[in-house]
């Protein structure tokens, strides 16, 4: 292997050679399964020689990491692979601790080079994971599923199936056990795979007639797959974790086939069941699928009043609001204010032309109905920050010369809540625009009559 990463246009013939005759007679470099790499025991033997061997070893194995890694971070791929030709000595190295963990890092190491190296290729790649899933056998699953997903990446779905297949029934001893998630997870990418070929089915039969003899042999094969997929995918999901794009396949299988009550139970298992760790999209899956159902609106609130809790910027959030607002419940308009405010404290929402429109007009009509505490308790924690955040004078050129009715809806804000001696609000004010002429004389009047700086707040 060392040769491998020194010269890329070599590495697949030096992997993929058998041992010679010469060689078996010579020392050799042998991994925990057995296999024989005599071409690294030379670069051992040049390492580790001298009276200060153990110390001498540690030392070059750590630099040469470290260069590994700064020619990573640099993305200098063959000098990386260069000092990968030093570093495979880990493998003999003194320290058990170190030994047992060199093949994952080589693996890292090794496949992150590869993936990128301009003289690689699939074939490479494929020669090099299939030996390092024999070294370190407890390593296996991790670089099977690594492997087919590299495979994935370049369109090979059948040879990726078939690394998940060999994978999936893959045993050694008692360390089976101590990796059940590791094979789950497998199973699940390959239910994953199996989900991809329904979906294609699933394309194909809408384009035939329900009557036509071709429709109904379609739909069995569907029905076929989407049982292997469903008992690949449903044990994984049932684990703690976050297991977007599985439950996603899943649930789209399941309403298919209108089980509605059995999506419905896995959505909220995967977004309340307190095993699960936080995850925004649990509920944006929840969401999604109540919309879908025509949920009652309350329902939809509670759903994303949790989501609010936990990404207060959320691009629902603006949904939500739209929800709160078309509620009966007055603690629900509250909080339709609260969660714009919430949305506009975010730098990226800065210039969310929705989210500003949203506020203005809620604004205006919070304050013409007399909520004046409303506004009170959401912008005194801001006062202190938002006027230099969202109203100074270098915002209101720059937002004037990007996007005009963007400047104006912030203006009309910026005078309610902090008068027309805001610079922001002066300077877009002053601005001579025939097209917004209109709107700008209906903010001015609105701030004269409702700016909360002229109720005494």
């Amino acid at each position: 292997m060392g040769e491998v990463l020194a010269d890329m246009s070599d590495f697949s013939e030096e992997l993929k050679r058998p041992t010679t005759e010469d060689e078996q007679g010579e020392p050799c470099v042998r991994s925990g399964s057995g296999m024989c790499f005599p071409w690294l025991q030379k670069h051992i033997e040049s390492i580790a020689s001298g009276g200060k061997q153990e110390k001498d070893f540690a030392q070059t194995t750590s630099a040469c990491l470290s260069f590994i890694q700064e020619a990573l971070l640099k993305h200098q791929w063959q000098r990386a692979a260069e000092y990968m030709h030093s570093y495979l000595q880990v493998l003999e190295d003194t320290d058990s601790n170190k030994r047992q963990g060199a093949p994952e890092i080589i693996w890292r190491l090794g496949s992150e080079i590869l993936y990128y190296h301009p003289k690689s290729n699939l074939e490479t790649f494929n020669t090099f994971a299939d030996r390092m899933k024999n070294i370190g056998v407890t390593n296996y699953l991790k670089i099977s599923l690594q492997h087919a997903l590299y495979l994935l990446h370049h369109g090979l779905l059948e040879d990726a199936n078939r690394i998940l297949t060999q994978a999936e029934t893959w045993r050694y001893g008692e360390k089976s056990s101590s990796q059940e998630v590791l094979v789950n997870l497998v199973q699940a990418y390959k239910g994953l795979l199996q989900y991809y070929s329904w979906y294609k089915k699933k394309m194909e039969l809408s384009q035939l007639d329900k009557d036509d003899y071709a429709y109904n042999t379609a739909s069995q094969n569907m029905l076929n797959r989407s049982w292997k997929t469903s008992i690949n995918l449903c044990t994984l999901i049932k684990i703690p974790g976050v297991w977007d794009p599985f439950v996603k396949s899943y649930i789209e299988m399941l309403e298919f086939y209108g089980d509605q009550d059995g999506a419905r139970e896995v959505l909220n298992n995967y977004a309340y069941d307190e095993k699960f760790p936080s995850n925004p999209n649990a509920h944006v899956y929840l969401y999604n699928f109540l919309k879908r159902e025509k949920a009652p609106r309350e329902k939809l609130i509670s759903v994303l009043k949790i989501l609010y809790q936990i990404v207060p910027s959320h691009k629902l959030m603006l949904e939500f609001h739209r929800l709160l607002r078309k509620s009966d419940k007055e603690e629900h308009h509250k909080l339709g204010l609260e969660v714009l405010f919430g949305i506009l404290d975010f730098a990226g929402c800065t210039k969310n032309i929705t989210a500003w429109k949203y506020l203005a007009k809620y604004l205006k009509q919070t304050l013409m109905g007399s909520r004046l505490a409303w506004v009170q308790e959401e912008w005194n924690s801001r006062k202190s920050w938002w006027p230099s955040f969202h109203f100074s004078y270098f915002w209101a050129k720059s937002n004037w010369k990007d996007d005009k009715t963007l400047a104006c809806e912030k203006a009309l804000v910026a005078g309610l809540l902090l008068g027309k001696g805001c610079k922001y609000f002066r300077y877009i004010s002053k601005q001579d625009h025939q097209v917004l002429k209109k709107k700008m004389k209906q903010m001015k009047k609105s701030v004269k009559k409702y700016s909360i700086v002229n109720s005494g707040l």
